[in-house]
């Protein structure tokens, strides 16, 4: 007569199977803020947003407008180890070579996302 097997409780799935078992957390979002100065002109700032994070040229007019006018926008949304490598990326930017006085690149920050 055969033997009925059974499942050890290392093979036995959740009820429901495995559609309903736990999915992985979503990661934090963050923020990276570009912050405003007189240092930088607008063509800079769109090159470096074009360079960096890969927007188009209306867009990053769109937000060297807001940095200019609100003094900070957000560029980037994303999880925080992208978030601080594309702040540190802004920070290792350089000068603006257009203006004698730029010593340096421009100030960006990361903030988490508020829900």
């Amino acid at each position: 007569m055969p033997t009925a097997v059974t499942a050890s409780p290392e093979t036995e799935q959740p009820a429901g199977g495995p559609a309903t078992s736990q999915r992985p957390k979503r990661q934090p979002r963050y923020h990276v803020i570009l912050w405003n100065d007189d240092d930088h002109t607008y063509q800079y700032v769109v090159g470096m947003l074009r360079q960096l994070f890969g927007h188009p040229r209306e867009t990053g007019l769109k937000l060297a407008t807001e940095v200019d006018h609100r003094g900070r926008a957000i560029v980037l949304t994303t999880t925080r180890e992208h978030a601080e490598l594309k702040r540190d990326q802004i920070h290792a930017f350089g000068a603006d070579r257009l203006l004698a006085r730029s010593k340096g690149a421009m100030t960006a920050s990361i903030e988490p996302v508020t829900e």
